[in-house]
C-alpha cells in the first residue's frame, strides 16, 4: 500500500511517520483538541490574473488618481509615506487581499499580537535615512549620541534571552550547534567567522561596502560580484570547510531569510546574510556582535500599523489589478472590486508597481505578449507559518524559553514566541512556527500545500513541535495556519548581479517598479528602499506640477 494522506503532508514538511506524534494531538479518531483555520490570503482571487478572463469583462465605472499605488506590502505603504511626508496625497493604493501589509501582516488575539510573517528588522548599522526616520517615528529611537548616531529604545530591542537551538534531546544557547563540537568544529566555525568580518570590512575604490543593506549600496566591484555565480555551498565547499555543523548553520540562515538550501542560494547572498549585518574589523578579533534585532509581539505588523497612517482613507482593498496599460502622460489600469464583482477603469498619471515582478507577465499589458526573457529566473519559495494559542507554557530541558527557539532535526524554522517582549514569562502565549520548503521545486511544493487539509497542516506543525516538546498538544487551544505561495525571491546562483536582472528595474513609461524581488533579497531594507525610491522619482519627475499640487 502507498502512503496516506497525512504521511505525505508529513513528507512534504519533512517529517517523521507521525503514528506516535499524532495520538496526544487528538480527541478521538477524528476530533482534533484544539480550534483553528487555514487563514489571510484569498488563493482564488489572486488566480483570477492568470486566467486572462477579467480583461474580457466590461466596466462598470471610471476614476482618476495622480499615484496608483499598486500592493499594500512594505514597498507600496513606503512610497504612500514618503508622499505623504512630501505634502503630496494625490494618491491611490490597490491591494488584493482584504488585509493590508503583504509578508509583515500581523493578527492578535485575546492572549497577544502576533505576526503572520516578518518579525523583526536588524537595527541599520551604517545609514539608512529613510529606515532611520521609519524607526524614529514608531519611537524606537530613544535619542541621539554626540555623533548622532541612534540610541535605540530598549523595550524594542529584542529582550534576553534571544535564541536558542534544540540539539540533541536539549536546548542550548545560540543556534550553531556548539554542543559536543569537537575541536575541528570550533576552530572552523572561528575561520568561519574571521571570513564574514573579513568581508563586513572590504570597501572598494570609490569608499562602497562590497556587502551593504540595501544592496544597491553594495559595490558592483566584479572581484566580488562573481560570487554571485556559485552557490553557497560550493563556496564552503571550496574554502575547505567540511563541518556538518558549520553547513547546518549556514543553511539555517539561507532558508531564514531568502527560503533557500545552500544549493539555491548565491554565494554573494549567503555571505551577505551575515557580512551586511557586522562591522568589519581589520584584526583577527574580538569579533563584534551582528546587529541588534528591533522587534514586537505582532513582528513588522508594528511598522504596517504606522505606515498605514500615511496611507488613511487612500487603499482600497479587495482590488483585483488585472490591466496596466501605459499611455502618453500616464497609464490605465482596471482592477476588480471583488466585493462588488465589478471591473473599474483609473486613468493615473504615475504607476508605482509593488507587486510581486512575476504578476506583471499577466498584468502589464505590453509584458503579455512578450516579456522580458529574464522574468522567468525569478524564483519565490513557499511557507507555511502557524499561530499556535497555548493555555500555559510547554516544559523544557536545558536552555529557558526564549524569543527566537530552532529545532536542529527539521526542515521548519521553530517558533518565536509573541509574549516574550512583554516579559510574561508564565502563562498563556502565542507561539509563531514557521516552515519554508527550501531545496524543492517550488511550483510543486506550493501544489501540494494548497492541497493540504488545515487539520492535516495542524497535525504536522504540531509532530515537529511534539519532538521538543513532548507535552505541547495538551496545552494547545488553537492553531491558524496562512499559506504563502510566493512568499519571498529566491537570489539563487547568477540572479543578484545578473545585467539583465537590473534591467528589469527601469521604469515601462511611468509605471515604475518597486519592491524588494527584483534585488534578489527580500527583506524589509529592500522593500522600503524600493517604495521610497519609486515614490522620490515620481516626486522629482513632476517638479513643479506636482508641487502646485500640494498648496
Amino acid at each position: 500500500m502507498g502512503p496516506s494522506r497525512r504521511e505525505a503532508i508529513a513528507a512534504l514538511a519533512g517529517l517523521p511517520a507521525l503514528s506516535s506524534l499524532l495520538a496526544a494531538c487528538r480527541r478521538g479518531p477524528d476530533e482534533p483538541a484544539y480550534s483553528g483555520a487555514i487563514v489571510g490570503a484569498d488563493v482564488l482571487r489572486g488566480h483570477r490574473i492568470r486566467t486572462g478572463e477579467l480583461l474580457s469583462r466590461p466596466v462598470a465605472r471610471k476614476e482618476s488618481v495622480g499615484v496608483a499605488i499598486l500592493g499594500a506590502g512594505i514597498s507600496g505603504l513606503s512610497a504612500a509615506w514618503t508622499f505623504r511626508r512630501a505634502g503630496f496625497t494625490d494618491f491611490r493604493i490597490y491591494e488584493l487581499e482584504d488585509e493590508p501589509g503583504g509578508n509583515a501582516r500581523s493578527g492578535a488575539n485575546a492572549v497577544s499580537a502576533y505576526p503572520w510573517g516578518a518579525h523583526y528588522v536588524p537595527v541599520p548599522m551604517y545609514g539608512n535615512a529613510a529606515l532611520e526616520t521609519l524607526l524614529e517615528e514608531v519611537g524606537a529611537v530613544a535619542g541621539r549620541g554626540a555623533d548622532g548616531a541612534p540610541e535605540w529604545a530598549e523595550e524594542m530591542l529584542c529582550a534576553e534571552p534571544e535564541e536558542r537551538l534544540y540539539f540533541r534531546g536539549l536546548w542550548y544557547e545560540g543556534l550553531y550547534p556548539r554542543a559536543g563540537a569537537s575541536r575541528e568544529d570550533r576552530e572552523e566555525l572561528a575561520r568561519f567567522e574571521r571570513e564574514m568580518h573579513r568581508f563586513a570590512g572590504l570597501r572598494d575604490a570609490k569608499g562602497r561596502r562590497a556587502f551593504a543593506l540595501p544592496r544597491r549600496r553594495s559595490s558592483d566591484d566584479a572581484e566580488w560580484t562573481a560570487l554571485d555565480r556559485i552557490s553557497m555551498r560550493e563556496w564552503l565547499t571550496r574554502g575547505g570547510y567540511r563541518g556538518a555543523r558549520l553547513f547546518w548553520f549556514a543553511e539555517y540562515a539561507t532558508r531564514d531569510d531568502f527560503g533557500s538550501s545552500l544549493d539555491d542560494t548565491s554565494a554573494w547572498a549567503g555571505i551577505h546574510y551575515f557580512a551586511s549585518r557586522l562591522r568589519g574589523t581589520a584584526s583577527d578579533g574580538p569579533f563584534e556582535e551582528p546587529a541588534s534585532f528591533l522587534t514586537w509581539p505582532e513582528g513588522n505588523g508594528r511598522l504596517v500599523k504606522h505606515l498605514l497612517k500615511a496611507a488613511g482613507e487612500r487603499i482600497v482593498t479587495a482590488a483585483v489589478v488585472f490591466d496596466v496599460l501605459p499611455r502618453p502622460g500616464g497609464a490605465t489600469l482596471r482592477w476588480l472590486d471583488a466585493p462588488r464583482n465589478e471591473v473599474v477603469e483609473v486613468a493615473a498619471r504615475h504607476v508605482v508597481y509593488a507587486l510581486p515582478r512575476y504578476t506583471a507577465a499577466k498584468v502589464l499589458a505590453p509584458w503579455r505578449e512578450g516579456p522580458p526573457p529574464f522574468l522567468r529566473a525569478f524564483e519565490y519559495a513557499p511557507w507555511l507559518v502557524a499561530n499556535l494559542t497555548l493555555s500555559g507554557r510547554p516544559a523544557d530541558r536545558g536552555f529557558p524559553l526564549c524569543w527566537d527557539n530552532v529545532l536542529y532535526d527539521s526542515r521548519g524554522l521553530g517558533y518565536v514566541v509573541a509574549t516574550h517582549q512583554g516579559g510574561r514569562n508564565q502563562g498563556p502565549t502565542v507561539l509563531t512556527y514557521y516552515l519554508v520548503f527550501a531545496g524543492e521545486e517550488p511550483r510543486k511544493a506550493r501544489e501540494k500545500l494548497l492541497a493540504a487539509t488545515w487539520k492535516e497542516l495542524a497535525e504536522a506543525v504540531l509532530a515537529d513541535l511534539s519532538r521538543a516538546h513532548p507535552d505541547l498538544p495538551a496545552l494547545v487551544t488553537n492553531v491558524d495556519v496562512f499559506l504563502w505561495g510566493h512568499a519571498m525571491a529566491r537570489p539563487h546562483p547568477g540572479f543578484v548581479w545578473h545585467p539583465e536582472r537590473e534591467a528589469l528595474e527601469r521604469p515601462v513609461g511611468r509605471v515604475r517598479f518597486a519592491h524588494a524581488d527584483a534585488s534578489g533579497l527580500p527583506l524589509f531594507e529592500e522593500a522600503q528602499d524600493a517604495g521610497v525610491r519609486a515614490a522620490e522619482a515620481i516626486l522629482s519627475e513632476e517638479g513643479e506640477s506636482f508641487r502646485s499640487l500640494l498648496g
